[in-house]
């Protein structure tokens, strides 16, 4: 099974450990939503969509079957967070003037 399509949906700066949602989906026919991308003790992780269960624990709703999988998944993931976050990055150095067809570009890091 290949992934083939990998969606990445940066959350607000406001976030301590929720970093992003993504969307994955496989062999152009098969769809999961609401992946997250947390910084955790150990840096970024991606964890499983999943459900509150009524003792209060959560249960992965969706989840791979071998850690092959599970780490394709991740790094594909967490390249397509990386990549979202560099635009949003590089969009953000790129500030308005009054002049709307000019474009002003901040040094700033």
């Amino acid at each position: 099974m290949d992934i083939t399509e990998v969606r990445v949906f940066l959350v607000s700066e406001g976030e301590e450990k929720l970093k992003a949602y993504a969307t994955i989906t496989m062999d152009d026919c098969f769809v999961v939503r609401d992946l997250k991308i947390i910084h955790g003790n150990n840096g970024l992780f991606v964890a499983m969509p999943s459900k509150k269960r009524k003792d209060g624990t959560f249960r992965d709703v969706a989840h791979p079957l071998n850690n092959e999988f599970r780490s394709q998944i991740e790094e594909k993931v967490l390249d397509a967070f990386e990549q979202e976050r560099a635009k949003v990055l590089d969009d953000a150095q790129v500030l308005p003037t009054e002049n709307p067809d000019a474009a002003q570009v901040s040094l700033a890091s």
